[in-house]
């Protein structure tokens, strides 16, 4: 069973590179983060084709291609300059901030 005061160091907004899996090397927008699984849904990233019934909303129904959530391990941060990075909180004042450990800028 998960630790389920586990902390993500990733958040909805934050643009995020695919670090290992089939989709290595993708880069895009997290949309939605599911704490308790562990994973992040990217825009553009991990795409698959779902069958939908007809239904009000969708009165045609057929295929539909949406995004599926991806382990938040293999994904990894990016900078403003377009490097990935490992995150890490410090205190400024009274504030918790998270930042880049590689260039120590605040995110």
């Amino acid at each position: 069973m998960q630790n389920k005061m586990t902390k993500l160091k990733i958040k909805s907004g934050d643009t995020v590179k695919v670090i290992a899996g089939d989709h290595k090397g993708s880069e895009g927008k997290v949309l939605r983060v599911l704490t308790d699984k562990n994973k992040a849904i990217v825009e553009a990233v991990n795409m698959v084709k779902k069958h939908t019934k007809p239904s009000a909303q969708n009165p045609q129904g057929g295929i539909v291609e949406k995004e599926a959530a991806i382990q938040i391990s293999n994904l990894s941060l990016v900078t403003s300059k377009g490097e990935t990075t490992r995150v890490g909180y410090r205190m400024e004042g009274d504030k918790k901030v998270r930042f880049s450990k590689k260039s120590n800028e605040v995110i």
